[in-house]
Protein backbone atom coordinates (compact mmCIF):
# COMPACT_ATOMS: atom_id res chain seq x y z
CA UNK A 1 0.00 0.00 0.00
CA UNK A 2 2.69 2.41 1.08
CA UNK A 3 4.04 2.18 -2.73
CA UNK A 4 1.36 2.71 -4.12
CA UNK A 5 0.24 6.07 -1.99
CA UNK A 6 3.99 7.66 -2.15
CA UNK A 7 3.43 6.92 -6.32
CA UNK A 8 0.21 9.17 -6.34
CA UNK A 9 1.89 11.82 -4.23
CA UNK A 10 4.86 11.91 -6.20
CA UNK A 11 2.88 12.34 -9.40
CA UNK A 12 0.66 14.96 -7.36
CA UNK A 13 3.93 17.17 -6.85
CA UNK A 14 4.36 18.27 -10.74
CA UNK A 15 0.29 18.88 -10.32
CA UNK A 16 0.56 20.29 -7.54
CA UNK A 17 3.27 22.93 -8.36
CA UNK A 18 1.54 23.57 -12.25
CA UNK A 19 -1.14 24.60 -9.95
CA UNK A 20 0.98 28.23 -9.31
CA UNK A 21 1.18 29.81 -12.23
CA UNK A 22 -2.89 28.63 -12.94
CA UNK A 23 -3.77 30.60 -9.30
CA UNK A 24 -1.96 33.69 -10.27
CA UNK A 25 -2.53 33.70 -14.08
CA UNK A 26 -6.54 33.21 -14.43
CA UNK A 27 -7.51 34.02 -10.45
CA UNK A 28 -5.11 36.88 -10.16
CA UNK A 29 -3.62 35.35 -6.92
CA UNK A 30 -0.92 37.06 -5.84
CA UNK A 31 2.35 35.03 -7.01
CA UNK A 32 3.74 34.78 -3.41
CA UNK A 33 0.09 33.81 -1.72
CA UNK A 34 0.21 31.12 -4.46
CA UNK A 35 3.82 30.01 -4.22
CA UNK A 36 3.41 29.44 -0.31
CA UNK A 37 -0.13 27.66 -0.78
CA UNK A 38 0.52 25.45 -3.61
CA UNK A 39 4.24 25.36 -3.28
CA UNK A 40 4.16 24.30 0.14
CA UNK A 41 1.17 21.70 -0.48
CA UNK A 42 4.04 20.35 -3.65
CA UNK A 43 6.63 20.04 -0.76
CA UNK A 44 4.65 18.71 1.68
CA UNK A 45 3.78 15.99 -0.93
CA UNK A 46 6.80 15.45 -1.67
CA UNK A 47 8.25 14.84 1.89
CA UNK A 48 5.52 12.53 2.64
CA UNK A 49 6.10 10.45 -0.64
CA UNK A 50 9.77 9.75 0.66
CA UNK A 51 8.79 9.05 4.27
CA UNK A 52 5.32 6.64 3.03
CA UNK A 53 7.51 4.13 5.09
CA UNK A 54 5.59 5.69 8.48
CA UNK A 55 2.49 4.93 9.81
CA UNK A 56 1.78 8.55 10.28
CA UNK A 57 2.88 9.70 7.07
CA UNK A 58 0.00 7.95 5.58
CA UNK A 59 -2.10 9.73 7.62
CA UNK A 60 -0.77 12.77 6.98
CA UNK A 61 -1.14 12.13 2.91
CA UNK A 62 -5.17 11.89 3.23
CA UNK A 63 -4.75 15.33 5.12
CA UNK A 64 -2.85 16.58 2.30
CA UNK A 65 -5.56 14.98 0.06
CA UNK A 66 -8.39 17.40 1.89
CA UNK A 67 -6.20 20.09 1.88
CA UNK A 68 -5.49 19.89 -2.03
CA UNK A 69 -9.64 19.49 -2.28
CA UNK A 70 -9.97 22.30 -0.23
CA UNK A 71 -7.83 25.09 -2.20
CA UNK A 72 -10.30 24.50 -5.21
CA UNK A 73 -12.67 27.32 -3.17
CA UNK A 74 -9.80 29.47 -4.38
CA UNK A 75 -9.53 28.45 -7.61
CA UNK A 76 -12.02 26.52 -8.86
CA UNK A 77 -10.48 24.74 -11.87
CA UNK A 78 -8.17 23.01 -9.37
CA UNK A 79 -11.44 21.49 -7.04
CA UNK A 80 -11.56 19.00 -9.96
CA UNK A 81 -7.92 18.09 -10.21
CA UNK A 82 -8.20 17.41 -6.01
CA UNK A 83 -11.35 15.42 -5.83
CA UNK A 84 -9.32 13.53 -9.14
CA UNK A 85 -6.60 13.33 -6.49
CA UNK A 86 -8.40 12.10 -3.85
CA UNK A 87 -9.87 9.37 -6.07
CA UNK A 88 -6.66 8.14 -6.61
CA UNK A 89 -5.10 8.40 -2.86
CA UNK A 90 -8.54 6.02 -2.31
CA UNK A 91 -7.79 3.91 -5.32
CA UNK A 92 -3.62 3.56 -3.98
CA UNK A 93 -4.99 2.33 0.06
CA UNK A 94 -7.65 0.19 -1.32
CA UNK A 95 -5.84 -1.39 -4.12
CA UNK A 96 -2.51 -1.22 -1.66
CA UNK A 97 -4.48 -3.31 0.76
CA UNK A 98 -5.70 -5.89 -1.03
CA UNK A 99 -1.77 -6.36 -2.68
CA UNK A 100 -0.83 -6.35 0.72
CA UNK A 101 -2.97 -8.96 2.10
CA UNK A 102 -2.35 -11.59 -0.83
CA UNK A 103 1.36 -10.88 0.02
CA UNK A 104 0.96 -11.65 3.62
CA UNK A 105 -1.24 -15.28 2.35
CA UNK A 106 1.58 -16.14 -0.23
CA UNK A 107 3.92 -15.50 2.83
CA UNK A 108 2.09 -17.76 5.35
CA UNK A 109 1.82 -20.48 2.45
CA UNK A 110 4.74 -20.51 1.51
CA UNK A 111 5.82 -20.97 5.62
CA UNK A 112 3.49 -23.40 6.14
CA UNK A 113 4.55 -25.27 3.03
CA UNK A 114 8.11 -24.73 3.99
CA UNK A 115 7.58 -26.03 7.98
Amino acid sequence: MRRLCAVVLAIEVVVIGLAVPVAVQIVQIPPAVAGAVWGGLAAAALVLAALQRFRWAYYAGWALQAAFVATGFLVPGLALMGVVFFGLWVWAVVLGRRTDAMQAQRERAAAEGGA
